[in-house]
């Protein structure tokens, strides 16, 4: 068994602690918080399982770390404390674990990383003999793993289009959706995460990913974006009130430029309520999807929908991304210490999962 703390407990980390609490090689051993309310209390709770796990949260780093766990996920967010994350990463690499993330999205693909978030990584790796392998969703899965599968059952392939179609009140993060996506602001709002070069930021490694595992050369990478204002105000169950003429809707695609068109893209379309851009790709059913589509002979369609706690799709997305990532524990500890990304790093069968729930 491997043992293996679990670093932050929202949204992703309680999908972690039951993704390793249900893994068959995997043996739960820690669980660190930064919410001081929430140390001392179980695992499980915090899991929100329907049964103790005789694991109490602490905010002690430094003991957690110096009983050298083989292998940390780290759960916690990045998106707003970028410096803060790389920071513990690096810190949990150099006491030798193997650490699997979502949180830096700049090393979804290490080759095109920039130097100053590469470099104290593999200087940890050295010195600690650990690993990273940084993956999520979208950018993740959805636009990595899953399109390349799918390319391969095409005999010619014209455009490769990864879509994330999902209503944002779904998210358990207000602060994200309001003020880094803009969702409820004047249309004058600057969104950070819609600011001129941050999708290539967050999305660019992706694009470049496939196009290096697809045996392309990249022209370019480009940005396209639409914003669509609310109509009327609209009140969500879980988010509150949105008004008239903010922001309701947003539309942005990342694009690998092949031969001087747009051949691999990776597209959002966001909303915060169904009647903001009606005209826009719409998902089949429910709240969001993921939808790879294959433009060639012949055209392929692949959509996925998740679910978890109580049918909630936000959530079902984080536990697909958990999967991948807890999935990929025992393979990175058995390999060589290193930087993978998810051409490295197989997306294996659930072996010993089968008929398996959280005992």
């Amino acid at each position: 068994m491997i043992p293996t703390i679990v670093w932050g407990t929202g949204n992703v980390g309680r999908a972690a602690i039951r993704a390793v609490d249900a893994h068959p090689a995997l043996d739960l051993t820690g669980v660190l918080v930064h919410d001081s309310a929430k140390v001392g209390r179980d695992a499980g709770a915090l899991a929100e399982l329907d049964r103790e796990l005789g694991i109490a949260a602490t905010d002690d780093i430094d003991a957690v770390l110096a009983a050298r766990p083989r292998a940390v996920v780290y759960a916690a967010s990045g998106d707003i404390r970028p410096a803060e994350a790389l920071a513990d990463i690096v810190r949990a690499i150099r006491a030798g674990a193997v650490v699997v993330t979502p949180a830096l999205y700049a090393l979804y693909d290490p080759r095109s990383a920039p130097t100053e978030l590469r470099e104290p990584v593999l200087a940890a790796i050295a010195e600690g003999g650990g690993s990273l392998f940084v993956s999520g969703v979208d950018p993740g899965w959805g636009n990595d793993v899953l399109p390349l599968l799918i390319s391969g059952l095409a005999s010619t392939v014209d455009v490769v289009r990864c879509q994330e179609i999902f209503d944002y009140t779904t998210y358990d993060q207000p602060d994200s959706v309001r003020y880094l996506v803009g969702m409820g602001q004047p249309m004058d709002y600057q969104p950070p995460m819609l600011a001129p070069t941050v999708p290539t930021m967050v999305w660019g490694g992706q694009v470049r990913l496939m196009a290096r595992a697809l045996g392309v050369e990249l022209d370019e990478i480009r940005e396209t974006l639409d914003r669509r204002a609310l109509e009327t105000t609209v009140r969500t169950a879980k988010m509150g009130e949105f008004a008239e003429g903010t922001q309701g809707a947003v539309r942005f695609e990342v694009q690998g430029i092949v031969g001087g068109e747009p051949r691999i893209v990776v597209e959002h379309v966001t909303r915060i309520h169904a009647s903001c851009a009606p005209d826009w790709p719409a998902p089949p059913d429910g709240d969001g999807a993921h939808r790879v589509i294959i433009e060639g002979r012949p055209r392929i369609e692949v959509t996925v929908e998740a679910t978890d706690e109580g049918g909630n799709r936000s959530a079902g997305g984080n536990a697909t991304a958990v999967g991948r990532l807890v999935g990929a524990i025992d393979w990175l500890v058995a390999a060589e210490p290193g930087l993978y990304d998810a051409l490295d790093v197989p997306l294996r069968p659930a072996v010993g999962k089968l008929g398996r729930k959280n005992p």
